[in-house]
């Protein structure tokens, strides 16, 4: 990939993007960090970061640590390209194939390169993209802004950025997600943006996914480095851990547009520790919520309930909506909630999500989502495929933990 130019302008904008990053941001804005002494800089500095025009809408595609985690190989990552394509879910949009940890031997070579284990990626990174390129797909790979990943089992990108970078972009990835692991005491600032300013000079065509677990809050300074930015610990196979995921990145819903996406990390659906009802209330918040779709199962063996989950066209327009604005909580009583946001068309998303134990009916008022109280709308039922009228509000008697989702578009 090409290198960008070293311009006296092109320094300047890429010092300016470090500066905004470490500026303050105006609480409850969607827009950059400001700084004080030159917020136009900052302005400017935030649209050069988003220039290489990638997640538009928030990315989709599918990663190996939820349910692989070092057990990977690159027989598996192909299965798993051909399995995307076999069963629909690449015309869906699941384009990113992404390695998570482990991939590489744990010395680099004399040169300082990172190395494919020999022994489960025998034929290299680049042959492996090679082929998933040729399906139609994408490849994407792991590293850490550390000395080694979080498995310890590979080196991390610290003090090695523009070369790893520049490795990434001659195998043709077109994905990185770059973890927070043995940070050798230096600050998260510093070292997310030394790979930032790699990636925008010798990576312009790498989607750049920033997992740094929200410690930092990442929310309010990762528009200016990266694509995405985690604002949650890991998921973990559970009701519990999913629905902390989903309040504690619901929090920071007015940071996220176009081109930069909170990310309360990669999806368990399929993986076989929540019920169908659970995980399809997680594949719909996270749809809301514009959310990365990263599925996290064995696509080659997934059931058909966990596919009919996945593949539900219309719950993923929601999230790939091009209005690009992430629904939110605007309801909640002891546990019977609504989440919703606006979408294109003036239509509005809307999310009746029941985390009690028992069946309960849930009411959404008209003006909690964003609507004129007296509005008539239709409402399409997205897991019924189905439409009826409604007007004020719309009611549903949902089942313990599970929801209903609807688009409601005025008439």
């Amino acid at each position: 990939m090409a290198r960008a130019s070293s311009s006296p302008l092109a320094i300047v904008l890429l010092l300016a993007v470090a500066s905004a990053a470490a500026g303050a941001r105006v609480p409850g804005s969607r827009g950059p960090p400001v700084t004080a002494a030159a917020p136009g800089n900052a302005t400017a500095a935030r649209r050069m970061a988003l220039q290489n025009g990638l997640g538009r809408t928030p990315q989709m595609g599918w990663n190996s640590w939820n349910h692989f985690f070092c057990g990977i190989s690159e027989e598996m990552i192909r299965e798993t390209a051909d399995a995307l394509v076999n069963t629909g879910l690449a015309k869906l949009g699941y384009q990113y194939v992404n390695i998570d940890d482990c991939w590489a031997e744990l010395n680099r070579d004399y040169q300082g390169n990172l190395v494919p284990n020999k022994k489960t990626f025998p034929s290299g990174i680049k042959a492996l993209a090679d082929y998933v390129h040729a399906k139609g797909l994408k490849l994407g790979v792991y590293s850490d802004a550390g000395t080694k990943t979080c498995s310890n089992q590979m080196p991390g990108s610290l003090d090695h950025e523009e070369q790893d970078v520049k490795t990434f972009a001659s195998w043709g990835v077109d994905y990185l997600k770059y973890d927070n692991c043995n940070d050798a005491g230096r600050s998260v600032m510093e070292r997310y943006t030394k790979m930032s300013n790699a990636m925008k000079t010798y990576g312009k065509n790498i989607f750049f996914s920033l997992c740094e677990w929200g410690k930092e809050n990442p929310a309010t300074w990762g528009a200016g480095m990266g694509n995405s930015w985690r604002t949650t610990a890991d998921i973990a196979d559970n009701w519990a851990s999913m629905t902390s995921c989903a309040d504690q990145n619901d929090r920071w819903a007015s940071y996220a547009g176009p081109g930069g996406w909170n990310d309360p990390d990669m999806l368990e659906v399929g993986n076989g520790g929540m019920s169908d009802a659970e995980y399809r209330s997680h594949f719909s918040i996270w749809a809301l919520a514009k959310a990365p779709l990263l599925i996290g199962c064995d696509v080659r063996t997934m059931s058909q309930q966990t596919k009919d989950i996945l593949s539900n066209g219309e719950v993923i327009a929601v999230n790939q909506d091009s209005l690009g604005v992430q629904g939110k909580k605007v309801q909640s009583d002891n546990g019977l909630e609504v989440w919703a946001g606006p979408l294109s068309g003036n239509r509005k998303a809307v999310v009746l999500w029941n985390r009690q134990g028992y069946q309960a009916t849930i009411t959404a008022h008209w003006s909690n989502v964003g609507l004129p109280a007296s509005a008539a709308v239709t409402a399409r039922d997205l897991w019924a495929h189905s439409s009826f009228s409604a007007q004020g509000q719309i009611s549903a008697s949902v089942a313990p933990h599970d929801c209903k989702m609807y688009i409601l578009t005025p008439k």
